[in-house]
């Protein structure tokens, strides 16, 4: 049978289950990647295993999200990583080397090998065909512990790109694009495979920006072809030998297809407050800006920044607009200083961030209030910049750095010939913001401050459960909603008791409150609950206010399995106009849960407030439903595991 790229990768990778489409199978993980926001829960679960040693190739701990410290709390969190990553032979990468994504796709990623990273944006290393998933922290702890994945085989969606790029149109409208066509529902339960002439027109971080940002499609990956493109980008790295072809079979079988023309693409833009509320820039240009950003994990590469060098050479930031730049690693930031691109940045009147998250994350650079900020990020939801009432639009870094110099959104291509860049023969390699350890040290002493608290851990799931409706939602709730994260929060990502009074904080002041006085309970939600990022966080505070179970329309895939792992129910409404018959304070019952979940039964819910009885199911493996049971995925893998 001729197999498609996706199909080809895990097989090669299968350590258990068939390949087919819905079943649950577990794959070999050759690479990890923690970031700092996600990094101190991961590794305090990875000591919880009480492990000898990690199972995958190589794993990585990069320094990228809570790099300001303006506390002891962040420096702490990084010294606890440090002394982890140092036990168990991590590499290290220090704050100030870059963003993880970027780097990881410069200095690791492999065609072919399977990476699973505690963070949404790990399928950025797709760009280079390497199977990419974004994962809840545990999974990831777990990956390390014993060096496998489990995940249900995915449909998988063929995006086949043809025709020519106009001028001024680049990667980051093409994912605009896709998203104006698909919503941030369209790519659940897909890996989306990219194909056609049209790619040989787009670079690996060309590439990586279509994957990256396929997270906001809610996929669960998304991949290239490794190409002679691919070789190129590795041995401009140093990194030939890392090289392998991998194309899907001529004639590959997908379960759903579509053609983008590159040439029907304009410069798009996502308008506030979803990355698929798109529109074409010319059609809304002319709206005032006040902020401009430029960098993240989506559009921080060498091209991008020496694209925004160009445009900015001789020219002046327009005086009511504040442009910041944050590139994706200390090796850009240093090829920009050694060819003369920073200086011109500078002399345009930009400011340079440390190469970091910086204000994609939410740490630093909030505009004023009800400001327009042009930001080539992957997310514009509401708040997250750290300004509620701000207006937030996603751009490519052409876009941005036109609209910096005219001070309002503007169409790159009134702008003039389109610059054109040259790629160096090689990239700069430098080692000196990693730390390499040869071997496991196990004499290392970890080193945990006091901002660190324990993880919450929940009980086994008992015979039946019941409790008020502690909240209810609309569709399309984030995890930015469920646990807003922006510098005044991220320091606390360690320290979940600090954390649980900001639950829900975007939807309502009083979550933590309502939660201690009912002694916890259910949320009911809408469609897609829990989009964005892959922060358990979203879970694991919820577990430490008692939230028993989440009953919604449908659920986004990480945060899903980051509340099976923490052990709270995710339930599915069998009809969704049943959504209307249950209110907040409303006290439910599920009078035989535990039977219903061993036997893979409906469960029957008792709204007893309103005297009704309402169906809804679990969507999941058998191995979910024991996870369940136990009480979370780390009360279930410690038999595994130790």
């Amino acid at each position: 049978m001729n197999k498609n790229l996706v199909m080809q990768i895990l097989e090669k990778n299968l350590l258990s289950g068939k390949l087919t489409e819905g079943n649950e199978v577990s794959i070999r993980v050759n690479q990890t990647l923690t970031q700092d926001s996600t990094g101190t829960m991961v590794y305090l679960q990875l000591e919880a295993m009480a492990i000898e040693k990690i199972q995958t190739d190589l794993s990585v701990a990069y320094i990228d999200h809570n790099t300001l410290q303006t506390g002891f709390e962040n420096a702490d969190d990084h010294e606890f990583i440090k002394t982890v990553a140092a036990k168990y032979g991590i590499v290290y990468s220090k704050p100030g080397n870059g963003i993880c994504h970027q780097l990881h796709l410069e200095r690791f990623a492999k065609p072919g090998g399977v990476l699973l990273g505690s963070d949404s944006h790990t399928p950025t290393c797709g760009g280079l065909g390497m199977l990419s998933i974004g994962a809840g922290g545990l999974d990831v702890a777990v990956a390390m512990a014993k060096g496998y994945y489990y995940l249900k085989v995915p449909k998988v969606l063929k995006i086949e790109l043809i025709g020519q790029l106009r001028p001024w149109v680049s990667a980051k409208d093409i994912i605009l694009f896709i998203l104006g066509k698909l919503s941030v529902k369209g790519g659940v339960g897909y890996i989306i495979e990219y194909a056609g002439d049209g790619i040989k027109q787009l670079s690996v971080t060309d590439r990586a920006t279509i994957t990256n940002m396929g997270a906001e499609l809610g996929a669960t990956t998304s991949i290239f072809p490794s190409d002679e493109i691919t070789k190129d980008f590795l041995i401009r790295q140093d990194r030939e030998e890392d090289f392998n072809y991998l194309q899907a079979d001529l004639g590959a079988s997908y379960d759903k297809e579509m053609v983008i023309d590159l040439s029907d693409i304009q410069p798009m833009t996502a308008l506030p407050h979803s990355p698929d509320n798109v529109a074409t820039v010319e059609s809304v240009s002319g709206i005032k800006v006040d902020q401009v950003a430029i960098g993240s994990c989506t559009n921080a590469s060498y091209t991008d920044l020496m694209k925004v060098a160009k445009i900015l050479k001789g020219k002046k930031i327009h005086k009511d607009v504040s442009l910041v730049i944050s590139p994706g690693s200390s090796s850009i930031l240093k090829m920009l200083s050694d060819n003369g691109a920073l200086g011109d940045l500078i002399q345009a009147g930009a400011r340079i961030l440390e190469a970091s998250c910086g204000p994609c994350i939410g740490m630093g650079q909030a505009p004023k209030s009800k400001a327009i900020s042009l930001r080539t990020f992957n997310r514009n939801f509401q708040g997250r910049c750290g300004t509620d009432n701000a207006g937030v639009y996603l751009v490519s870094p052409e876009t941005a750095a036109v609209s910096a110099i005219t001070g309002h959104l503007t169409d790159p291509r009134s702008y003039g010939n389109e610059v054109q860049i040259t790629i160096p023969e090689t990239y700069h390699i430098s080692n000196n913001y990693f730390i390499f350890s040869d071997q496991d040290s196990w004499d290392t002493q970890i080193v945990m401050g006091p901002n660190i608290k324990p993880f919450p851990i929940n009980k086994p799931l008992e015979s039946s459960i019941k409790g008020k409706i502690l909240l209810k939602t609309s569709d399309n709730v984030t995890t930015d909603d469920i646990m807003p994260s922006h510098a005044g929060l991220l320091p606390y990502r360690s320290n979940i008791p600090e954390l649980s009074k900001y639950c829900f904080g975007t939807l309502m002041d009083d979550f933590h409150i309502i939660a201690r006085k009912y002694q916890g309970g259910f949320i009911i939600g809408g469609e897609n609950y829990g989009q964005g990022s892959s922060r358990e966080h979203a879970a694991l505070v919820p577990l430490y206010l008692g939230v028993k179970g989440v009953i919604a329309k449908s659920f986004a895939r990480i945060h899903k399995a980051n509340l099976i792992n923490a052990g709270i129910l995710p339930l599915i409404f069998i009809n969704k106009d049943d959504y209307a018959f249950i209110d907040p304070l409303d006290e439910l019952e599920f009078p035989d849960i535990l039977e219903a979940l061993s036997q893979h039964k409906e469960i029957s819910l008792y709204n007893v407030t309103k005297n009704i009885y309402i169906k809804v199911k679990f969507e999941g493996s058998s191995r979910d439903a024991q996870i369940l049971m136990a009480g979370g995925y780390l009360n279930h893998a410690k038999e595994i595991v130790l």
